[in-house]
């Protein structure tokens, strides 16, 4: 992958986790925050791979690939708590 490629795809990532930040903030309810974390989280792999890719370093694409797999288990079982209705529910 050129250059002309991989430092716009770097920036224009750095830029949504940005922007992913601001609706975290804003998120109105925790189902809504629960979608925006998932989102920070993907980007924030894509945003590994990318780095893992430019510098040619294994250990990034490790990280990015471990971060994948906590959040898709901290997604669903946040996602079947909040379906229970809570601790009590």
């Amino acid at each position: 992958m050129p250059t002309v490629v991989l430092i716009p795809a770097l920036i224009w990532m750095t830029l949504l986790l940005v922007g992913g930040g601001l609706v975290l903030i804003r998120a109105r309810d925790v189902s809504h925050g629960l979608v925006a974390l998932d989102m920070l989280a993907v980007l924030i792999i894509s945003l590994l791979a990318l780095l893992s890719y430019s510098r040619n370093e294994p250990y990034y694409f490790d990280a990015a690939v471990a971060l994948a797999l906590l959040s898709f288990v901290s997604t669903i079982a946040t996602a079947r708590y909040l379906g229970s209705g809570g601790p009590f529910g």
